[in-house]
């Protein structure tokens, strides 16, 4: 999925993939992001606390609007998409929230750049370095996704009974981590 972002003139890619071997996490990352083209940022999450592409997506533009406000809490575009996309103010905690690690096999991914060419080129070089299809039903929920998710954020019932339309779970859930992630910038 692609989407532009005008108003920061940028553009975000986000995907995902099943079934990653991953064996360490570190080289994992480290060997998939030197495949990427200059001026493309590239952050990898545990896809099994991903809410749809929703999510990631306000997590990117969150983090543009942090480093176009100067209000940014890391140093990089990516990380500052985790720490949104985590709702942790803290790099440690979003990592081990939300980040990539061994075990991990659904994995998604969101790469920012300046055109579509170069987050469509970056998308593509990942996809090869990761060695599987890229498969979007990773960032979907599922009765189990959704009760990890309600875990890693804290969503309880009475939260979701009152944001809850025509009993939809799913999307309830979605809201309530994007406000999570509103929230963020809102803490000291």
């Amino acid at each position: 999925m692609l989407k532009q972002v005008a108003e920061h003139g940028m553009y975000v890619g986000i995907t995902g993939f099943r079934n990653v071997q991953i064996a360490d996490s570190t080289d994992f990352l480290e060997a998939t992001r030197s495949e990427k083209p200059w001026h493309a940022w590239v952050q990898f999450f545990n896809a099994d606390l991903v809410a749809t592409w929703e999510h990631l997506y306000f997590a990117a533009l969150n983090a543009l609007t942090a480093f176009r406000s100067k209000r940014n809490i890391s140093k990089s575009l990516a990380m500052e998409t985790m720490l949104y996309a985590s709702a942790q103010r803290q790099i440690k905690k979003a990592l081990a929230q939300m980040g990539v690690k061994c075990g991990v096999s659904n994995v998604a991914v969101v790469v920012l750049g300046e055109s579509p060419e170069l987050v469509d080129a970056t998308l593509a070089a990942v996809s090869k370095r990761v060695g599987v299809v890229a498969d979007e039903s990773v960032l979907g929920l599922s009765s189990e996704k959704l009760q990890g998710i309600r875990r890693a954020f804290g969503i309880t019932e009475t939260e979701l009974n009152a944001v809850m339309t025509k009993d939809d779970v799913k999307q309830a859930v979605v809201n309530l981590v994007i406000e999570r992630m509103a929230l963020l910038q809102t803490q000291p």
